[in-house]
């Protein structure tokens, strides 16, 4: 079974191409690069870890919809915190979209790549054919 890139082309809000795709389909699996609280405007969104866990969330949402699949699918999660004082104030807003049911997951403390980013989250989801 071959595959499959999701998504187009992805770059940074100085506009700078970034070597990845969105989303890659192999067999029955979704796997989602890690989600950023990008806005719809490119930045990253304002007021901290709560509002870039929604957006991230948010952002995943959309891309899983344009491959016909949901949060429902979500077989794993990772997380990257920026700080461990966060963690409370993520699990909050995480656990608002996950309510029941919750995927299996990861979370670990380190920087991030983009500036003013406090949180990344990985998705690998179960999307059958």
């Amino acid at each position: 079974m071959p595959i499959e890139r999701i998504g187009g082309e992805v770059k940074m809000p100085d506009g700078t191409r970034v070597p990845l795709s969105k989303a890659v389909r192999a067999g029955e699996f979704l796997f989602l690069s890690g989600q950023l609280g990008f806005g719809t405007d490119g930045t990253i969104v304002n007021g901290g870890v709560e509002a870039q866990t929604r957006q991230c969330i948010e952002n995943a949402k959309v891309l899983l919809e344009k491959v016909g699949s949901d949060l429902s699918r979500v077989a794993k999660a990772t997380i990257w915190l920026t700080d461990t004082a966060d963690f409370g104030a993520f699990n909050k807003v995480y656990g608002s979209y996950f309510p029941s049911h919750p995927p299996a997951r990861s979370a670990v403390c380190s920087a991030l790549m983009v500036p003013g980013a406090v949180v990344e989250i990985e998705f690998l989801v179960y999307h059958p054919a």
